[in-house]
C-alpha cells in the first residue's frame, strides 16, 4: 500500500449545543474543546455515552457543525464551507462504523468498490485496488462473498478496505470494535496498527474501552460532559490518571489494585496494607529490604506491572507486619519519591476500588 502523508486535525474553542424544539434545557453536547492532533498519529478518544465522542468525530467530517469554533484539517477551516467543496474534503476521510454499514446487496468486492465507482478510476484500475485490498485485510478469497456469509470480523475487515479505497489521509473509526468478541477485536486492531504503520494515515478511534485505547493508540483524550478533561500520551494517562473517569477507565483495564471487596477481604487480617505505584525510580525494593533487615514481614497480596510504550510502571499492594517505627520510617521514605497509600477502614485511597478515587500526590501527608 501507498505511503501517505496523514492529516492534522485542530479544534479551536469548539462548542455544540443542541436546543430542543420543544420545551427543555439545551445539551451542550462540546464544551470549548481544543485539540490537535498531528499527521500519522493514532488518537484514542474515551469517554461514557453521552460524553460527547460521537459528536466530535462528526465535527471531523463535517456532518455536523460547530455551534462555535473553528474545526481545521490540515490548516483549513472546514466550518461554514460549501457543501461542493466539503464533498471532496470527504473523500480524503475514511470511516469505518460499528455496526459495518455493508450493502447487503453486494459481495465484498461490490462493497470495496462502490466509494472508487465516485472517482475517475478506471474499471480495470478498480478491479485492481479491491484485489490489493481484500489481499491486505486477508480475504482474497472472499471477495464474492456477500454479508451475510461472513462473520462479524470478515464484515469489520471488509469495512476497513473499504475505507481504505481511495487512499484518504485520515480514518474515522466511531467504536468499529464494540459488536466484535476480544480476541476478534484484537485481530482488528492489530490490521488497524498496521494501516498506520504502512501507510502514514492518521487515525481517530471512538471508544468507550480502555482496552482499545492500550492496544492502538499513541495519544489519549479522556471526554466527560462534553469537555476533553485529560489528553496525553496513553502511558502519561494510565500511569498518573489526573481526574476520577480517567482512573475508573483505567482501572478496568489495568487492573493492578484490589476492588473495594478484595480490600475489605484483605483488611480482615494482621497487619498493615499499602499500595505503591512502581516505577524505575520508586525505589520500592531498596526500601523493602531495609524493611526485612529490621524483621518485618512483606507479603506481596496484589499488583501487576505493564509496559507501555517502552515504559514499565505499574502498581503492588503489600501487607507489611511487625516493627511499626520501621513500617513507618518506610512509608516516610517512598512518599518522598513515589505514590503511596494505606488502605484503611472508611477510607477510599487511589487505589483502584470501584468505592471511590482519591487523587494523590508525591509526598501526601499520612
Amino acid at each position: 500500500m501507498a505511503e501517505t502523508v496523514g492529516t492534522r486535525i485542530e479544534f479551536r474553542d469548539v462548542n455544540k449545543v443542541f436546543r430542543p424544539r420543544r420545551k427543555g434545557p439545551s445539551v451542550h453536547a462540546l464544551d470549548n474543546v481544543n485539540l490537535t492532533v498531528e499527521p500519522g498519529e493514532i488518537l484514542g478518544v474515551i469517554g461514557y455515552s453521552g460524553a460527547g465522542k460521537s459528536t466530535l468525530v462528526r465535527m471531523i467530517n463535517g456532518l455536523d457543525t460547530p455551534t462555535s469554533g473553528q474545526v481545521l484539517l490540515d490548516g483549513t477551516n472546514i466550518v461554514g464551507m460549501p457543501a461542493k467543496q466539503l464533498r471532496e474534503v470527504r473523500r480524503n476521510i475514511g470511516m469505518i462504523f460499528q455496526q459495518f454499514n455493508l450493502f447487503s446487496s453486494l459481495n465484498a468486492a461490490g462493497n470495496i468498490e462502490y466509494p472508487l465507482k465516485m472517482t475517475n478510476m478506471s474499471a480495470a484500475d478498480r478491479k485492481a485496488r479491491v484485489a490489493e485490498l481484500l489481499d491486505f485485510v486477508g480475504l482474497s478469497e472472499r471477495g464474492t462473498n456477500y454479508p451475510e456469509q461472513l462473520s462479524g470480523g470478515q464484515k469489520q475487515r471488509v469495512g476497513i478496505a473499504r475505507a481504505l479505497a481511495t487512499s484518504p489521509s485520515l480514518l474515522l473509526a466511531d467504536e468499529a470494535t464494540s459488536a466484535l468478541d476480544p480476541e476478534t477485536t484484537q485481530e482488528v486492531l492489530a490490521l488497524l496498527k498496521e494501516v498506520n504503520e504502512r501507510t502514514g494515515i492518521t487515525i481517530v478511534v471512538i471508544t468507550h474501552e480502555m482496552d482499545v485505547i492500550r492496544a492502538i493508540a499513541d495519544k489519549v483524550a479522556v471526554m466527560e460532559d462534553g469537555k476533553i478533561v485529560e489528553h496525553g500520551s496513553v502511558y502519561e494517562v494510565f500511569s498518573n490518571p489526573q481526574t476520577q473517569v480517567a482512573h475508573r477507565f483505567v482501572s478496568t483495564s489495568l487492573r493492578n489494585t484490589p476492588s473495594a471487596a478484595e480490600e475489605h477481604e484483605l483488611m480482615g487480617k494482621e497487619g498493615r496494607l499499602f499500595t505503591v505505584d512502581l516505577t524505575a525510580e520508586s525505589g520500592f525494593f531498596s526500601a523493602a529490604a531495609k524493611l526485612q533487615e529490621r524483621g518485618v514481614s512483606l507479603d506481596v497480596v496484589h499488583g501487576s506491572v505493564t509496559t507501555l510504550q517502552d515504559h514499565s510502571f505499574g502498581k503492588m499492594t503489600v501487607r507489611l507486619t511487625g516493627d511499626h517505627e520501621a513500617i513507618e520510617e518506610f512509608y516516610s521514605t517512598l512518599s518522598q519519591t513515589t505514590t503511596i497509600n494505606e488502605i484503611t477502614a472508611g477510607t477510599t485511597p487511589a487505589t483502584g476500588s470501584t468505592t471511590g478515587f482519591t487523587a494523590v500526590t508525591t509526598g501526601e501527608a499520612h
